[in-house]
């Protein structure tokens, strides 16, 4: 053998072995990118029920909300008219009282004085007058 044929054969040598030492590590990255591959389509297959799920949901969520708006607007008139009810209601007391009260006192304080006319009761000046 001759020293071409030495350096030749421990050149070889060395090209396996890092051949070798690099096959192991790119070996590992074909499994890891196998399981990445499975993943991502275990992920693809599962998703989709999830979000077919999640579309009726919305809808469902939607309508929901559609109804709500519903009452709210319902409510908001009810309020609206009760506003105009109790104002109404307000009205026709301050009328009620400016109209009838006035005279209704006036009358209950003559029909009460006519009372007392009537039973001979007078009034406290009258009878500490009477008593001296």
């Amino acid at each position: 053998m001759t020293l071409g044929g030495i350096a030749g054969l421990i050149a070889a040598i060395a090209f396996v072995a890092l051949v070798a030492l690099t096959a192991v590590p790119l070996f590992k990255l074909g499994r890891v990118l196998e399981e990445v591959r499975l993943a991502v389509r275990d992920i693809g297959h599962e998703s989709v029920p999830i979000l077919t799920e999640l579309q009726g949901t919305v809808r469902a969520t939607n309508d929901e909300l559609g109804k709500l708006s519903l009452v709210t607007e319902d409510v908001a008139k009810v309020s609206k008219n009760a506003t105009v009810v109790s104002d109404s209601a307000a009205q026709l007391s301050t009328l009620f009282a400016a109209t009838l009260g006035g005279p209704l006192v006036k009358t209950a304080a003559l029909s009460y004085g006519v009372r007392k006319a009537l039973k001979g009761e007078g009034s406290p000046r009258r009878k500490a007058k009477r008593s001296r």
